[in-house]
């Protein structure tokens, strides 16, 4: 597996048509509500807007063309999944929000697979759950802890179940798996689609979407580019990874980067081996995150964390691609399935996630000012971005739903640091993850590099 040869674009963009494609905004407009950004979170809610009132003039807003961020470059993950863990969200709102909160995850997961059949986009949705495997007795001890946490909160088998070492190889035959765990909430799908269908199928209940139109200001009722102001009574920010790059928001989410890599079609020969029959995406409970899945026309799409944090909050397309980390991940894979050793690796990319200084995710409305804004999903954006669209669009509509009482409504997040305190934090946090698991390969017990460079990211298992 080499990287010269890789394109440096994703492998979902083959699909589509991964460009400018739409007029940018020409003058001025008038609106019932101003979007900015054409990803899942500003899509979802145009679409759950024009299906509650058909009569709304929406707008969406796109610097770029659809799918440009990271709706368009993820890894295929429809999961639920609350960053810091349901455990964390049990403690600051009590045992039945956070059950609360998840079930509605859970129940996202399938609204979508319904929404993407209603509206005949062919995404390769299938709910085939969600593996994580074990491959030390480190990760049995957090397999465990989940177990553990699932059951006291009152969840049972139906939502999260513990798999033996067989059990768990004859999902995924990898080296060295002990056991894991899996559970139904979760699909996996190819995101290019899903976001360029789900765009079309807001323009054909009349949404207008302006592509190649940034936004050089966004306050109270009004949007300004340069081409154009758009004014409206509410107004969506729905830019999660490059929010820094609007005026006056530097500070309120930083840009992290995840890298992918994607394989030629592997044999069925080679399948047979492997597994993931029923392609459950899978991971696995090391510190430096790892995500896969079986595409469906039979490649391993393959991704992780450990790019650094660039100074500034730099969102520079020169940041997707990282000859270091791509390495590291082929050796991860190659680590994984040895089988791989001489199958050619096709494309590499990368992509900015959005992470929010508590990393909790939030929908949130101000009504003084007409601005609402929903994000902050550090990586586990693609259902959740679902939810976020639906609530935005009750909240603003003033609906009396379920959705708008749940626990991330109204979060209000903290600033992070200035430079250079944000850069040194940071990538404190991901050489501490990186150190964490060298250590517990080595030692065979947890480190403590990663209980401090978990919390130094804001996530705690």
């Amino acid at each position: 597996m080499r990287l010269e040869e890789a394109k440096t674009t994703p492998f979902w963009w083959d699909a589509v048509q991964a460009k400018v494609t739409r007029p940018h905004l020409a003058g001025d407009l008038d609106v019932d509500v101003a979007i900015v950004g054409a990803g899942y979170t500003g899509l979802w809610t145009a679409y759950y807007l024009k299906e509650h009132d058909p009569s709304l003039k929406v707008v969406v807003l796109e610097k770029h063309h659809v799918g440009f961020g990271a709706s368009g470059r993820n890894g295929g993950w429809c999961h639920a999944e609350y960053p810091l863990g349901i455990g964390v969200l049990a403690k600051e709102h009590g045992k039945s929000e956070a059950v609360r909160f998840m079930r509605a995850l859970y129940e996202s997961v399938v609204q979508v697979g319904r929404v993407v059949a209603r509206e005949d986009i062919d995404c390769h949705f299938v709910q085939g759950g969600v593996l994580s495997v074990a491959r030390s007795d480190v990760h049995l001890e957090r397999v465990k802890e989940e177990i553990d946490e699932a059951r006291h909160l009152g969840l049972g088998e139906d939502d999260l179940r513990e798999l033996s070492g067989a059990e768990a190889r004859q999902m995924l035959n990898a080296t060295g798996v002990i056991g894991g765990t899996w559970h139904p909430h979760g699909a996996a799908l190819q995101p290019a689609l899903l976001v360029h269908g789900l765009a079309a199928a807001c323009e054909r209940r009349g949404v207008m979407i302006y592509e190649d139109s940034a936004v050089e200001q966004l306050g109270p009722h009004r949007v300004i580019t340069r081409h154009g102001t758009v004014t409206a009574p509410m107004v969506v920010r729905a830019t999660e990874g490059f929010t820094s790059d609007l005026p006056g928001f530097k500070r309120t989410m930083v840009p992290l980067y995840s890298l992918m890599v994607a394989t030629e079609p592997l044999s069925d020969e080679m399948w047979e081996e492997i597994g993931l029959k029923t392609r459950p995406t899978f991971g696995d409970f090391r510190n430096l995150i790892i995500y896969g899945q079986r595409t469906a026309d039979g490649r391993l799409a393959f991704g992780g964390r450990g790019a650094p944090y660039y100074f500034g909050s730099s969102t520079a397309p020169e940041n997707d691609i990282h000859d270091r980390v791509h390495a590291e991940i082929i050796r991860s894979l190659g680590d994984l399935f040895p089988r791989l050793a001489d199958v050619a690796i096709t494309h590499r990319w990368g992509g900015a996630l959005g992470a929010p200084r508590d990393w909790r995710p939030s929908v949130s409305i101000d009504r003084a000012t007409g601005t609402a804004w929903g994000g902050g999903y550090v990586g586990d954006g693609v259902n959740t971005a679902h939810l976020s669209g639906q609530t935005l669009a009750d909240l603003i509509l003033e609906r009396d739903t379920d959705l708008v009482t749940m626990p991330w409504i109204q979060h209000k997040w903290k600033t992070w640091e200035p430079e250079p305190l944000r850069f040194v934090g940071i990538n404190a946090g991901l050489w501490m993850a990186k150190a964490a698991d060298a250590s517990e390969l080595k030692r065979g017990k947890a480190s403590r590099w990663g209980t401090v460079g978990n919390w130094m990211r804001g996530k705690t298992r």
